[in-house]
């Protein structure tokens, strides 16, 4: 019997998955000084371990002041390659594709941490040390009543901001990652670039939408010279802003087409984000939600798509590849509830017979074949992920 989709290798420039898996960027606000910690290689080494093709770091900031919260990692120096390097190395040495989110938060930046309330700094969280910096954007306009109102950047510090993307992606490189995606959705600085609500240029960085793409669309060209030519380069894009008078899908189309001709091999399809949360809240929420986006893109611009948003069965997952509608399923906060969720669709989707662990790690794998006899003598169902 033909493997499952989800698990056939799947391959962009010179750079082969295993499987058709990607663990979603998730940022954890837990890193000090932009570095990451013991935390991040814990949390993102356990999806490698769980059968993921391609995990993907939170995003990293490309200057200190592009960062979310004080908790973001970031590649804004060379003494924040080694922690990422460590890093990309486990998730290699474990099977995956070793994956990173560059970013700029824009307007967005210098907020608190969710737990502390996910909104613009206050009194609290200025004791605690958390002090506001300088915000930036495309057009001094202020996300939210409340939130700082950034200072619209000049002609000088687009240059020097593309310099430090530039930089951004060279450290990505010698951190050794294989896939490198440009963050332009959630509202952060290249997507309120992107969106008429957000941008309100004069210049040739606003207007229509060739002005509002024409930075982005610098930042991708800055990006894919700098990063190897066998190494593949995603886009993540709000595919719609959901809001009156945002983005509309065909503005996004024509800005993966463009994408495209500047060296970019996939688009990764989320939503929304412009005004408040990064996630997609403003967008009706259901199953698989934002599938629709990555058809339509992969159809109408002619490049490769990551599904995301609310996918979270393996049955669900497949069905997606089959009808053509992704390449790729990246799977976020289902992987926090279970890390081994690949490995656990493996089971679900293929027919029994043979080594049932043989894709799990051997220092799980082993045990866990000596494991399933004795639950069967038990009487009871050993394995609820299994198909059949």
């Amino acid at each position: 019997m033909s493997q499952p989709l989800l698990f056939q290798p799947i391959t962009f420039r010179g750079v082969t998955a295993r499987n058709r898996i990607l663990i979603s960027p998730m940022c954890q606000y837990s890193a000090a000084d932009g570095l990451a910690s013991d935390w991040h290689l814990v949390h993102l080494g356990k999806f490698a371990q769980g059968g993921a093709g391609i995990v993907m770091t939170e995003a990293a900031a490309v200057t200190a002041e592009g960062r979310i919260t004080h908790g973001d990692v970031g590649l804004w120096h060379d003494g924040q390659i080694a922690p990422l390097e460590r890093i990309a190395t486990f998730l290699r040495d474990n099977g995956a594709v070793p994956a990173i989110q560059l970013a700029h938060a824009g307007r967005k930046a210098s907020m608190q941490r969710p737990w502390y309330g996910n909104a613009a700094l206050n009194a609290d969280d200025h004791a605690r040390g958390d002090l506001p910096w300088r915000v930036v954007a495309p057009s001094a306009i202020a996300m939210d009543e409340g939130w700082l109102t950034p200072d619209a950047l000049d002609l000088d510090e687009l240059a020097s901001l593309r310099e430090h993307w530039r930089l951004a992606t060279l450290r990505a490189v010698e951190a050794g990652f294989d896939l490198l995606e440009v963050h332009c959705a959630h509202g952060y600085l290249l997507h309120e670039f992107l969106s008429p609500l957000s941008n309100r240029r004069p210049d040739g960085y606003g207007g229509d939408r060739q002005g509002r793409m024409r930075y982005p669309l610098e930042i991708i060209e800055t990006v894919r010279a700098a990063w190897p030519a066998d190494k593949p380069l995603s886009v993540r894009i709000s595919s719609v802003d959901g809001v009156e008078g945002g983005l509309e899908l065909a503005d996004q189309i024509a800005f993966a087409i463009e994408a495209r001709a500047r060296g970019a091999d996939l688009i990764d399809c989320s939503s929304g984000g412009l005004l408040g949360s990064a996630t997609a809240a403003r967008i009706p929420r259901g199953y698989g939600f934002q599938v629709p986006y990555a058809d339509e893109i992969r159809k109408s611009a002619g490049i490769a798509t990551i599904a995301v948003g609310l996918i979270l069965h393996p049955e669900q997952a497949e069905q997606i590849l089959a009808n053509g509608q992704a390449d790729l399923i990246a799977v976020g906060r289902e992987a926090l509830f279970d890390p081994n969720w690949p490995l656990h669709a493996q089971l679900a989707l293929t027919e029994p017979g043979g080594e049932v662990f043989e894709s799990w790690p051997r220092q799980y794998g082993w045990w866990l074949e000596r494991r399933e006899p004795g639950l069967r003598r038990l009487g009871g169902p050993p394995l609820p992920f299994r198909k059949g």
